[in-house]
């Protein structure tokens, strides 16, 4: 990715001034690409909507933070991702699971990932219990290592890594229920 052409650069000039117009023109702007990143994390568009509006608020409240002189969306997509870690934490209704879980590969699974559409696999990772879906989100979509998760959410590796396994192994599961797939 490039630096910031000279419109983003305006727009994040007169969000640091605190020039509400701009705040709202970076917002429209950027809207679609920070709802995408927050619709991973929620449990439904309604969180989504919550996330990526506290992550908004964040990013104006930090925008002097941003060096002019490097890309704006890695940035705001950082943004984004903390927001939606800090959203999980502070519903924290679940208990992540520490003990070794191991899966089974589905036989053809790859010929299932290449028919299925991106909305589709979403509404499937949204099926996840939210702790398998925030370690799965950070780890197999943003590219988190296990011991980055762990530091992050306060768990330990291994609970990442079972977490990681057992996310994979449901959505295996519910992919092969979604084609019709069964054991043979």
């Amino acid at each position: 990715m490039d630096k910031p052409d000279n419109d983003i650069v305006n727009l994040i000039k007169g969000c640091r001034d605190n020039d509400r117009a701009m705040q709202k023109k970076l917002y429209q702007r950027y809207y679609s690409f920070a709802m995408s990143i927050c619709m991973r994390y929620g449990e439904n568009r309604e969180d989504a909507v919550e996330i990526m509006n506290d992550g908004f608020f964040k990013a104006f409240k930090y925008i002097r933070s941003f060096e002019l002189d490097q890309p704006f969306e890695p940035w705001l997509k950082r943004v984004m991702v903390n927001c939606s870690i800090d959203h999980f934490k502070r519903k924290s209704r679940m208990l992540f699971e520490d003990d070794t879980y191991h899966t089974e590969t589905i036989a053809g699974q790859s010929t299932i990932l290449e028919s299925i559409t991106y909305e589709e696999m979403l509404s499937l990772v949204k099926k996840l219990p939210d702790a398998y879906r925030t370690v799965f989100n950070l780890v197999a979509i943003e590219g988190y290592k296990h011991e980055e998760v762990s530091k992050l959410l306060n768990i330990s590796t291994g609970t990442s890594k079972s977490n990681y396994s057992r996310a994979r192994a449901k959505l295996q599961i519910m992919l092969k229920e979604y084609f019709g797939v069964r054991n043979g």
